[in-house]
């Protein structure tokens, strides 16, 4: 008997039924909507200030292209995690 109502309780909140579970989604969704840009706006900080710093002008260009292989790398963990939960 015990085991029939843990069970029946095992699917709440990380288990996609619900509201819970439906805000649950949407947070995953907006983290997809916030990565690449996230990324590419904190490459862009980072290597503006090593340009200032260095001397130099060509590393905000490359902090936005690392922040941006970051962000699609999170989008694809995200998404992929996504998938597996259903």
């Amino acid at each position: 008997m015990a085991d029939e109502e843990a069970g029946k309780s095992g699917s709440g909140a990380g288990g996609g039924k619900g509201a819970l579970g439906e805000l649950v989604k949407a947070e995953s969704m907006i983290q997809l909507a916030i990565a690449l840009p996230a990324g590419c706006v904190i490459g862009w900080l980072v290597g503006s200030w090593l340009d200032h710093h260095f001397h130099q002008s060509w590393m905000s260009i490359t902090g936005i292209l690392l922040g941006a292989a970051a962000g699609f790398i999170q989008i694809f963990r995200t998404a992929s995690r996504y998938i597996k939960r259903g």
